[in-house]
């Protein structure tokens, strides 16, 4: 419920795919996520393409004791902010606005990354920088993309990942922008484990 309770950003970009997780679609993952032991107390959790933050709110909701929301997008990044204060959790996070794959970055010693990456529907290999920074950064990952990617194992796998897609859920898809043909659709998220070399 108080993952449900966050704030949206105010805008969106159909170019950068930007899609709400749902409260109880992100407290499923991060529970799975949990389950494996990745998601341990006092942890320090990265969370990329963050949007409003759900994930690394949640994380810490969970007993994460650090988290970095990361995104290209103001208003996304105000959102997390916003959403950050909110939940008293500004002194343990930090909201950090970047273009992966084009703006000098570095994530630092976390202990865990989480990532729903756009899919690449509208523009394709926009998940790529999000999959790079998760091969350099070298630490367990956690990745929701769509349930049709065929890339995610041979990318990882290649360069001497271990590679588990455990699960699937619906991701719902509000009409928040002009192509959408209906009020409500939904899609079909999967989720992997990947774990470094």
């Amino acid at each position: 419920m108080l993952l449900s309770s966050l704030s949206e950003q105010s805008d969106r970009s159909s170019e950068l795919e930007q899609y709400s997780t749902e409260g109880d679609l992100a407290a499923r993952w991060l529970t799975d996520i949990a389950s494996f032991g990745d998601l341990q107390e006092g942890c320090w959790v990265a969370d990329l393409g963050t949007g409003n933050g759900i994930l690394g709110i949640g994380a810490m909701l969970l007993g994460a004791g650090r988290a970095t929301l990361v995104d290209a997008d103001q208003s996304a990044c105000d959102a997390a902010i916003r959403n950050t204060e909110s939940m008293d959790f500004q002194e343990s996070s930090e909201v950090i606005q970047v273009k992966l794959g084009s703006d000098q970055f570095s994530l630092g010693n976390v202990d865990l990354l989480i990532c729903n990456p756009p899919w690449g529907r509208q523009l394709f290999g926009a998940d790529r920088p999000f999959i790079d920074e998760i091969i350099k950064t070298k630490v367990t990952s956690h990745l929701m993309h769509s349930s049709e990617a065929k890339h995610i194992g041979p990318i990882f796998e290649e360069s001497g990942w271990s590679v588990e897609r455990y699960g699937e859920a619906d991701f719902s898809l509000p009409a928040n922008y002009s192509h959408h043909s209906r009020e409500r659709g939904k899609t079909r998220a999967a989720f992997w484990r990947l774990s470094p070399p």
